[in-house]
């Protein structure tokens, strides 16, 4: 008889952008009695509030939520931070008898958590980071990630060569322990018995809810919201201020590009991260529970979240 798996439940709620992520989960969480963890890096920053579709005052008060507004936007996030931190909250809501359910679509931070990923905690080094970015801008784009392909190949070949943020990251690790990347990174058993529940719309209509969005975004005033942390003093050339919308918004209020180019720009990004958000949750993938989003989704969703805290643990 196979022994049951005492691990702590975690139920994972992701998809694309603009799937329709927070409002099922907020209406899940007060179902199951639920308290959400947000796997969306770009909800850490305070102040960045229009342009990451962050909760509303009135939505976050409904149910309790953790890992939002509590980094300012020059404040560094590791991924092994980011693990650590899911741990020690999700050990919190255990222990109030509650259900903790991680929400977001940044895939890495997702993977990380399900598969067990044990990452370097390796400090970062500013001085470095600005030398390999003044790099990139001199040498041109790729220049840090044909460095990386030379000393650590394993690592280049899983980080997108436009992904300067990860490149940079991995080519720290790199110079400052001696060691491969690759090789440091490992995974171990994960943590946490989860269960993962998978958002999807057909693609046009994914497509058309982000083009309403980013237009209600400029109506709420994105630009006022960049242009206020701008002179707080925040560089546009932050990895938080690189999130769609923010870089936009930065080239728009320098000259550099007219409102319509913004415009464009935004939906053309927002649908390379819709394809890219597909590679890290693959249909395929048996460990996703796909549920499309329509008016039966909330009931579905619940259904099998019961049915995966049935087989273990839950407190």
């Amino acid at each position: 008889m196979q022994s049951p798996d005492k691990r702590p439940a975690l139920v994972i709620l992701t998809g694309p952008t603009a799937v329709g992520k927070t409002e099922l989960a907020i209406r899940l969480a007060g179902r199951i009695a639920g308290e959400i963890l947000s796997a969306d890096s770009r909800l850490f920053y305070r102040g960045m509030d229009i342009g990451t579709a962050k909760p509303t005052a009135a939505e976050l008060a409904t149910v309790p939520h953790h890992l939002i507004d509590f980094l300012d936007p020059d404040e560094a996030f590791s991924l092994a931070d980011f693990q650590e931190t899911v741990i020690r909250i999700e050990g919190e809501i255990r222990v109030r008898g509650r259900i903790p359910m991680l929400v977001g679509g940044t895939g890495q931070y997702i993977r990380a958590i399900v598969e067990g990923w044990r990452i370097p905690n390796q400090p970062a080094d500013e001085r470095l980071r600005a030398g390999l970015a003044a790099l990139e801008a001199s040498g041109g784009p790729g220049t840090v990630h044909r460095w990386l392909s030379a000393l650590d190949p394993a690592a280049a070949g899983r980080i997108d060569p436009r992904n300067v943020r990860r490149t940079v990251r991995a080519l720290e690790v790199v110079l400052q322990t001696g060691a491969r990347f690759s090789k440091q990174r490992r995974r171990a058993e994960p943590h946490f018995r989860t269960i993962q529940i998978g958002l999807i719309r057909p693609r046009e209509d994914l497509y058309d809810r982000i083009d309403l969005r980013i237009e209600a975004m400029l109506a709420a005033g994105l630009v006022a919201e960049v242009a206020g942390l701008l002179a707080a003093g925040f560089s546009p050339d932050l990895p938080s201020m690189s999130a769609i919308g923010y870089h936009e918004a930065c080239r728009f209020i320098a000259g550099e590009i007219s409102r319509e180019e913004m415009v464009t720009a935004m939906r053309k990004r927002s649908r390379t991260l819709v394809r890219r958000q597909t590679n890290w949750f693959k249909p395929d993938d048996p460990r996703i529970r796909w549920v499309d989003v329509d008016e039966n989704s909330l009931e579905r969703s619940e259904e099998i979240i019961r049915e995966f805290l049935g087989r273990g643990r839950i407190v």
